[in-house]
């Protein structure tokens, strides 16, 4: 027989919610986390001890009440004298009853006889019912009644009784245990909010070695530099052992680290070297490949060509990885002023025999009008890598334009754009990076052009960005890629470059 769990409608919506303030007390800070339980703990204390208090404390003020108007209610008819005088008939009192009650008539007396009619009272004295000796409460006052003699005047032989009903307000009473039940009250929500301050100071003390370790993780974060010390706590605690952990682990990736930097510069130095070195084989190679190839013919004289490209290919190659290795290791080549216009212009040129298929427009200024600080044979090659880019990327029959500008905080701009397919967004953040291709290339290229054009960009102080030309169709088309150089401390106010005159030296 299958069995069926029952639930109420109420249980879902209760588990909800439960589920809710949970989550939202996860999300609180620690330090608010202990505080909270803290100053709740501290209530549920304080509540606890506060209603055992005071109802004890009230009960006890009751009970004194009760007690005083039972004792007060027992003396009356003791002190009272009450004689009737035979002749007439009148009643004497003595003392009078105004005498036996407080100013502020919170006390009433009244002398009722055994079938309830009032003899006399105290003035403003309400109506308290009829007589009893078991106390009530009634109108405000707690009520209770003793039998009294009545005795003949002269004589003082008794003749009857009558009932002397005494009556005490409740109102002091009441009001001083409305203040004890206020005053615990508010000693509740102050040891609460008192808790809440101190769990909080106790808190934040607490958590002050982790903030430490915090701020000097992130300032490691921000500087990279594992070497920083973590601080160490005083007390031997799970904090010490964080920072221990911490610490240990610092110096292990300090370690790892100098020892991949020593491994990189190595290779660098290896791959500049071996570079170095494989430019005079290559160039015997490629001066021995030229002179087959013009002496051979036939099948031998191509294969001497299909060589002779092969091993220029490779000159090219080793030269990139030169240039790149040299600005791996930080040598620099001697800066000089250099007419960007004009590297342009050889670039353009340079190229104009492979360029037949695309039609390549300039813009640039006259000559000497922007002027860089750099080296010649570097811009010469970034200009190079970025035209044979856009001849690579970009179908027959499309237009690249070049132009060179100065820009108004002393910056000359390389644009270079063209009207291909562009670059795919998911591709710019690797674009600039070594051995990356992009998925049009035709040219057969190694992956180091735009490497090299970041390189020899930053190596100069500048920098080379990627943008779409427009759009087309509601997609981006075409490339521009702007390289930012410092013009040179040459070019003067009036944009133009001034060599320095020579002075004849005077013996």
């Amino acid at each position: 027989m299958a069995s069926h769990a029952c639930f109420t409608p109420s249980e879902e919506p209760v588990t909800s919610f439960a589920r809710r303030l949970t989550a939202t007390f996860d999300r609180l800070p620690i330090r608010v986390r202990l505080a909270g339980v803290s100053a709740l703990l501290t209530f549920v204390i304080l509540c606890a001890f506060a209603i055992a208090v005071g109802s004890l404390t009230v009960r006890r003020i009751r009970s004194d009440f009760n007690r005083q108007v039972a004792d007060t209610a027992q003396q009356l008819p003791s002190r009272l004298s009450i004689k009737v005088d035979p002749r007439t008939q009148l009643v004497s009192i003595e003392p009078p009853l105004e005498d036996l009650v407080s100013p502020e008539h919170t006390e009433v007396i009244r002398i009722l006889t055994l079938g309830g009619h009032v003899v006399t009272a105290t003035p403003k004295a309400p109506e308290l019912g009829a007589a009893s000796v078991q106390p009530k409460n009634v109108g405000g006052y707690r009520v209770l009644s003793r039998p009294a003699t009545i005795t003949i005047q002269g004589t003082g032989e008794p003749i009857g009784q009558v009932y002397v009903q005494y009556g005490r307000s409740v109102s002091d009473t009441e009001a001083t245990a409305k203040r004890v039940e206020l005053f615990l009250l508010l000693g509740v929500l102050a040891g609460t909010v008192f808790a809440l301050l101190a769990g909080m100071a106790i808190a934040r003390r607490a958590m002050a070695p982790i903030a430490e370790l915090t701020s000097t993780a992130e300032a490691i974060a921000r500087t990279r530099d594992p070497s920083l010390r973590v601080p160490q706590s005083e007390a031997d605690d799970e904090v010490a052992e964080l920072a221990r952990t911490l610490e240990g682990m610092l110096r292990e990736l300090d370690a790892a680290r100098g020892e991949t930097e020593a491994m990189l510069v190595r290779q660098r130095r290896f791959v500049a070297d071996a570079s170095h070195e494989l430019r005079t084989p290559l160039t015997s190679v490629l001066v021995n490949l030229e002179l087959l190839a013009e002496s051979l013919h036939g099948d031998q004289g191509e294969a001497a060509r299909s060589a002779l490209r092969s091993s220029q290919r490779m000159r090219r190659l080793v030269a990139d990885l030169l240039l790149l290795a040299r600005t791996d290791v930080g040598r620099v080549i001697p800066h000089e002023p250099c007419d960007l216009d004009q590297i342009v212009v050889e670039a353009a040129s340079e190229l104009g025999p492979v360029s037949a298929a695309h039609e390549i427009s300039l813009d640039v200024g006259r000559a000497g009008q922007v002027l860089v600080e750099g080296s010649r044979d570097e811009l010469h090659r970034l200009t190079i890598n970025l035209l044979e880019n856009a001849l690579r990327h970009t179908p027959a029959g499309t237009e690249i334009r070049v132009s060179t500008r100065l820009v108004d905080d002393g910056q000359a701009l390389l644009v270079v754009e063209d009207d291909g397919p562009g670059v795919p967004e998911h591709l710019r953040k690797t674009l600039f990076e070594r051995f990356v291709r992009g998925a049009g290339d035709r040219g057969g290229s190694f992956g180091l052009g735009l490497a090299i054009v970041r390189a020899v960009a930053e190596s100069h102080g500048g920098s080379v960005t990627i943008e779409s030309t427009g759009e087309r169709d509601g997609a981006a088309y075409g490339a521009r890629f702007v390289v930012c150089l410092p013009v040179s401390s040459d070019l003067h106010d009036d944009g133009k470059y001034h060599r320095p005159s020579l002075q004849p030296i005077v013996d």
